[in-house]
């Protein structure tokens, strides 16, 4: 491999890495809206007598942090690949 190659393999997972760390410190700051919008005052997850749609609501809100994780460590890794493979 000559020196190019290595040099932008290497620039690849320098900015995998700052994304992944990026997104990381960025989830916390979701957690606490994820947990701000399922209070009583704005969703009310936890009321017995919520309907259907504010069930399906609360669920996609619950779903936000996971499939962020999920996205970061797509982007990141998908990175690093693409640059592995095509050099």
């Amino acid at each position: 491999m000559n020196n190019k190659a290595q040099a932008t393999f290497g620039f690849a997972i320098i900015v995998g890495i700052m994304i992944f760390i990026v997104g990381m410190l960025v989830v916390n700051f979701i957690k606490d809206e994820v947990t701000t919008a399922r209070t009583a005052t704005v969703l009310n997850c936890e009321g017995a007598d919520i309907s259907d749609g504010t069930k399906l609501t609360c669920l996609a809100v619950d779903w936000v942090v996971p499939y962020f994780i999920i996205l970061v460590f797509s982007i990141a890794g998908g990175g690093i690949a693409a640059k592995l493979v095509l050099r």
